[in-house]
């Protein structure tokens, strides 16, 4: 396999592990700084066939932390046909189930804020619902890592934790559906590449309750309506990101409608090549 499609970049709490074919290697750097770098893939090639770099102490893996430190997070909504369904069913009462057929089909996608630093979750850290909220679920998504020109120079996994009952009361109350306290959840890892995904990628999700599976679903990036590349552009039209970006690129697997999030479930999102992010909700 190319060398770029097998790096891997882990933030910890005071630096960062970078994981490639040869081992896993420490190196202290700004995190800031270090991913908003538009070479990086070819700069961690290089800084690892230094040989200057210590290798990661054993514990490493208990250490990871969550992919940011002072980049927004933001997320595109209705870039697969089945979330586009599943909107205009929740919503039908509310008479805004036309408006997601109508931005599946436009040429402008829908972006929104989803959280800042502090509301993220980590891997095997806590996801949580909202108290007044009756129907919450998981979705799934594959996030990009943007830099602050624009440049997409990596992969990780995006949990975008959504209360599906508010939303389809009105639409406009999307903020409130989507950003609140650990609504998010990124990890475990950044995959460093220049290249895009293959389309036959697979997204999976599984959420076990009290030591059952309670829900499986699949997806690849093949059903992805609009490229990472066009969702970025829109993102940045008008509007900076200093320290660069993360994006959620929606999500192509619904839970039935008669599901919904307990406390004690385990989400498990896996995109090969980037790996697991698991999370527990509190």
């Amino acid at each position: 396999m190319d060398e770029v499609l097998t790096m891997k970049l882990y933030r910890l709490i005071n630096s960062v592990v970078i994981e490639n074919k040869t081992g896993a290697h420490l190196y202290y750097a700004d995190w800031d700084e270090l991913i908003n770098r538009d070479d990086l893939s070819q700069f961690l090639i290089q800084l690892t066939a230094s040989n200057n770099l210590d290798d990661a102490p054993p514990d490493w893996i208990q250490q990871i932390v969550a992919p940011l430190v002072s980049q927004e997070v933001w997320a595109a909504g209705v870039t697969y046909f089945r979330s586009r369904t599943a909107r205009m069913a929740e919503s039908q009462d509310a008479g805004g189930d036309s408006f997601y057929d109508r931005v599946y089909n436009a040429e402008r996608p829908e972006l929104f804020f989803k959280a800042t630093p502090h509301r993220v979750a980590g891997p095997n850290a806590g996801v949580r619902i909202r108290r007044d909220s009756r129907w919450n679920v998981p979705e799934p998504e594959l996030a990009l890592l943007v830099t602050k020109t624009g440049r997409i120079i990596g992969f990780t996994i995006g949990n975008d934790m959504s209360s599906r009952d508010i939303e389809g009361e009105n639409p406009l109350y999307l903020p409130q559906a989507k950003v609140y306290d650990r609504s998010c959840a990124l990890g475990p890892c950044v995959l460093v590449t220049d290249q895009m995904l293959e389309s036959s990628t697979e997204i999976r999700m599984e959420i076990h309750r009290r030591g059952a599976i309670a829900f499986v679903g699949a997806t690849t990036l093949a059903q992805l309506k609009r490229t990472p590349g066009t969702l970025v552009e829109f993102l940045y039209r008008d509007n900076s990101f200093p320290k660069g970006s993360i994006l959620l690129t929606g999500t192509g697997i619904v839970p039935p409608d008669n599901f919904t999030l307990e406390t004690g479930d385990e989400i498990r999102i896996t995109v090969e090549p980037i790996g697991t992010l698991i999370n527990v909700v509190e």
